[in-house]
């Protein structure tokens, strides 16, 4: 027996794929809105973040 077969048994599983889409979409949209209003000037620092010294990270102490 296939695993579909068994899908067809369960009351409601058609729902399932509808919320993981919702959810999918949802994320995407909050993940959008976060990136469109998030401060230019921590964008740019981060943006920077791969180019700046290993002195700097060296010096900070992470206890």
């Amino acid at each position: 027996m296939k695993f579909a077969n068994y899908l067809e048994h369960i009351t409601g599983v058609s729902i399932y794929p509808l919320i993981s889409l919702l959810v999918f979409f949802i994320f995407f949209v909050a993940l959008l809105f976060f990136v469109v209003k998030m401060d230019k000037k921590l964008v740019a620092e981060v943006a920077a973040l791969p180019m700046d010294n290993d002195e700097d990270i060296k010096n900070e102490s992470y206890v």
